[in-house]
């Protein structure tokens, strides 16, 4: 088998761990067709993230089927599109607004893709406070981004801020615009996380905007998580990448729902 990429090893490794619970350093290395030593450092990466944990001779998961991967995983997959939903989100947004910016690797895309426009962001991620907070080349022109960061704890591993005090940030105020990510979004289910802190987050940001829009990879509109935050119907519009499936994106037009979709 031809070797893959370092992102898309480690996720194939994480899936298959994960399936079957436990496996050995040899089977992982026919799977991926990358040697036995890259496969151990592999697994000592997925361990330091918390994903699996190492024995002798192979690891075994540390995730239950419906988790969802760690950030760090995450993070670097489907990069690009992830770049060209934000840019597309970012558009959307005029000059002058508000906007509540939720947590997960593409709305972090999104908060990258507002620094420095002339716009008020609060972001419900540490990655993202951490991106708005960096200076701007526009800060000396006076379009400086204003930054609004909200109470509440981090989840670990994640940087998503949730509990009481996230929601109590985002009652208190009202943005023109929430962008909000998902897990799963479809026209029949609605929008889910993985999550129930998570979902409670995304709900109370949906009620604090006069208009939604959710940042979706394709992939996501596949999928159905555990924890209900909003039917499709509470969206008003959707952008995702054209991997989406046809079907579902007729299905969220014919619910009232913009969709627009960006191209490689």
């Amino acid at each position: 088998m031809t070797g893959v990429g370092n992102t898309e090893r480690l996720r194939r490794i994480t899936d298959a761990v994960r399936r079957a619970g436990n496996l050995g350093i040899a089977e992982l290395a026919a799977l991926t067709g990358a040697s036995e030593m890259t496969v151990r450092r592999d697994l000592e990466v997925l361990a330091e993230q918390g994903v699996l944990e190492r024995y002798r001779g192979g690891a075994r998961s540390l995730l239950l089927r419906g988790d969802e991967p760690p950030f760090a995983l995450r993070a670097q997959e489907g990069l690009e599109a992830k770049r060209r939903i934000a840019a597309e989100v970012a558009g959307l947004i005029a000059d002058g607004e508000s906007v509540v910016v939720d947590s997960g690797t593409t709305c972090l895309e999104v908060a990258r893709a507002l620094q420095g426009r002339r716009v008020t962001v609060m972001p419900l991620s540490l990655q993202a406070v951490n991106a708005l907070a960096e200076p701007s080349a526009h800060a000396a022109s006076g379009r400086a981004t204003t930054l609004l960061v909200p109470g509440g704890r981090p989840r670990p591993g994640e940087g998503a801020l949730t509990g009481p005090l996230t929601r109590a940030s985002l009652a208190a105020l009202r943005f023109d615009t929430a962008v909000i990510g998902c897990c799963g979004l479809n026209a029949a289910q609605g929008l889910t996380a993985y999550d129930l802190d998570d979902a409670d987050v995304k709900r109370t940001a949906i009620a604090s905007a006069r208009r939604v829009v959710a940042a979706a990879e394709g992939a996501k509109l596949h999928r159905t998580a555990l924890a209900f935050v909003a039917p499709a119907t509470a969206l008003h519009a959707v952008v995702t990448d054209a991997s989406a499936p046809a079907a579902e994106r007729e299905a969220l037009s014919a619910a009232g729902v913009t969709v627009r979709t960006v191209e490689p």
